[in-house]
């Protein structure tokens, strides 16, 4: 006569065994090899985003080409790899603008070159804005 438990235990450890190889952890391959960049640019009109009046917002991705609503998003997309990130952004000099006020809010929200970015800034007046990263903020 057979034993039940001693063929219950050897089916058990064959299946454990013919398993393992299947248990171990998955590791995820990379999508692409470049770090991903997709951001969204919104403008309005106030003193900060929290109580300006939105008016526009475009998307603009950089990697691994350039796209989204943006109006050029390829000259966008060098200027931020220029000035290293919204953050880097500066105004040109050899725009003159007047002292008008007439705030003017922009954010810039999403992921760049793989690090989540959270910019705002409030310009004087428009432009002060358009003098800022003429690609990029020309939207």
């Amino acid at each position: 006569m057979r034993n039940p438990a001693r063929w219950a235990a050897t089916l058990a450890l064959t299946a454990t065994a013919a398993a393992a190889p299947l248990t171990g952890t998955a590791v995820a391959a990379p999508a692409s090899l470049y770090a991903p960049s997709a951001l969204v640019l919104t403008l309005g009109h106030g003193e900060s985003a929290a109580v300006a009046t939105p008016q526009r917002a475009v998307t603009l991705n950089c990697a691994p080409t350039a796209s989204g609503t943006h109006p050029a998003p390829a000259q966008a997309c060098a200027e931020l790899r220029a000035a290293g990130g919204p953050d880097g952004l500066a105004p040109a000099s050899d725009v003159r603008c007047t002292k008008e006020y007439d705030p003017v809010v922009v954010t810039v929200d999403g992921v760049w070159q793989g690090k989540r970015v959270s910019y705002e800034r409030t310009f004087g007046n428009a432009c002060v804005k358009d003098s800022y990263g003429s690609s990029v903020l020309a939207f």
